[in-house]
């Protein structure tokens, strides 16, 4: 038989639409041509093929080779398509049987010597083939991360020989079963270490209760950028259907997945320098950016104001749909950005204003300016704005302080708030539509002319006043309550400090 058919994955996105390898032999001079649309890194494989069929003391056929990668008019770059291609000239020149290649899917980079080499994206490919109800074979350095997905079998294997026997039924590939065994504990900072900061540390707990994003300003060494680090410690564990999101993001991701970041929350920190591209993603082959790698996770944003004012914008949409669209001539590629902003930010220019021993010189106009910097729209956003004052010498320098807990008896109380919220809304506080926020945070007569009060006050919009009542839910789930008492309210309106009245 002169024709071949496989079966793989091309990658776009976090998707990996599928591709079928077309290999046809023909009578004419010697010659090999891919076609359907691939890139430079897909064109040179057929040098990569040759050298490592020629190695491992395979025929390569002195024929006229013609490659189709279907559909055409979707791109394909990489190195995933050597292994399939291999396959495809070894089946179509009567090498190795092409009756059970309809089982099959294969991805995977080949050296000149037939070795298989790893590659990008090997997650979400699993995810798909098991959708098709077919077998992957993939180098074996991928096949654990391969493994996490469910409903797939997957074939590691180190060579080409290996994939041939397999194919020919002299010796069968071992399939990788996936060790359900619990994440690796990592070393996280504790929030027991930090002294004083009451009030922030109480925010902090209702931040992670419902996924509520924070705003901290404080002068120099308050310990802002000490309390968002350890946020982590005290968030819920992660879901599978969580785990896999965030794995398949960082499986495609230049840095990479590893197995010891299986359902380990994510902690990003962009410095301000970073461009907009760098923070929702881009690249003629769209790739995430530091909003996607933080979804399910943190993205803490250290000294706000000094980010490009056009950078922060671009978080305004993501924050509230949770993905990012990234638009090309031909294409879109959608990835999921449901992250949890913690920034943080100095009160003036020179950071001092307010401190109790004086020192800033700031004037009300460069006040004014610095803070101008973030648009009111994006403050918005932002569900609770927290001061974190200087820490006085007493507290500082005290041995031990008696109100500290550690992270672990904390992340209980979150964990056990954040279980209510998936049962009453199968989503966190922080996440409400606002029909859902409409029934699940009803107020009380009182209770309702106290905010009208406030909303006079503070000069409130009507975000301002749904991210209250969101920030009032969890602080009353927190507490053990059905319904938003007077006092949870209060405590929420404290949480937005920064609210002023002329909104940009």
């Amino acid at each position: 038989m002169s024709l071949a058919v496989v079966h793989c994955r091309a990658q776009y996105g976090v998707d990996a639409p599928e591709v079928t390898v077309e290999v046809h032999l023909a009578n004419g001079l010697p010659a090999l041509s891919i076609v359907g649309l691939a890139e430079t890194a897909v064109r040179e494989s057929k040098d990569r093929v040759r050298g490592a069929l020629l190695n491992a003391r395979f025929e390569f056929p002195a024929r006229r080779i013609t490659i189709n990668l279907a559909p055409a008019d979707l791109p394909k770059d990489g190195g995933r398509f050597d292994l399939p291609i291999a396959i495809g000239i070894l089946a179509a020149s009567g090498q190795i049987p092409h009756q059970d290649l309809d089982r099959y899917e294969f991805a995977g980079e080949l050296a000149l010597t037939g070795a298989l080499r790893p590659i990008r994206g090997a997650l979400s490919v699993a995810l798909r083939a098991g959708q098709s109800q077919r077998s992957l074979i993939l180098p074996w350095s991928n096949a654990a991360e391969a493994s996490l997905a469910t409903g797939v079998q997957v074939l590691g294997a180190h060579h080409l020989l290996e994939v041939t026997a397999h194919l020919t039924g002299s010796q069968s590939l071992a399939v990788h079963v996936r060790e359900d065994t619990p994440p690796p504990k990592q070393s996280l900072p504790d929030l027991g270490e930090v002294r004083g900061q009451h009030h922030a540390k109480r925010a902090l707990e209702i931040a992670a209760a419902g996924a509520h994003s924070l705003l901290l300003m404080g002068p120099p060494g308050s310990g802002k950028t000490m309390l968002a680090s350890r946020l982590p410690g005290i968030l819920p564990a992660m879901s599978d259907t969580e785990a896999l999101e965030t794995a398949s993001i960082l499986s495609i991701s230049h840095q990479g997945f590893h197995l010891a970041q299986w359902k380990l929350r994510p902690f990003r920190t962009p410095h301000h320098t970073a461009s907009g591209v760098a923070l929702v993603g881009g690249g003629s082959r769209p790739m995430p950016g530091e909003i996607s790698l933080a979804h399910n996770g943190v993205l803490f944003l250290d000294e706000l104001p000094e980010f490009d004012r056009r950078v922060l914008e671009v978080l305004r949409e993501p924050m509230e749909s949770g993905t990012i669209t990234i638009s090309r001539a031909a294409r879109q590629a959608e990835f999921p950005a449901r992250f949890q902003l913690v920034a943080a930010m100095n009160p003036c220019p020179c950071g001092h204003l307010g401190n109790t021993g004086g020192g800033c010189r700031c004037t009300t106009e460069q006040v004014h300016h610095y803070r101008a910097r973030i648009s009111g729209p994006l403050l918005d956003r932002i569900d609770m704005h927290i001061e974190v004052p200087k820490v006085t010498r007493e507290v500082l320098l005290r041995k031990s302080d008696g109100r500290a807990e550690p992270s672990d008896k904390i992340q209980q109380r979150v964990q056990t708030a954040r279980d209510r919220q998936q049962q009453r809304n199968a989503c966190a506080n922080g996440q409400l539509t606002p029909g859902q926020l409409e029934s699940v945070c009803q107020l009380r007569e009182p209770d309702v002319k106290f905010l009208e009060l406030a909303m006079e006050r503070l000069n409130l919009s009507a975000r301002g006043v749904h991210r209250i009542l969101k920030v009032a839910r969890t602080i009353a789930d927190l507490a053990a309550s059905d319904a938003i008492e007077s006092s949870h309210l209060a405590e929420a309106i404290q949480y937005r400090s920064l609210d002023r009245t002329n909104r940009s």
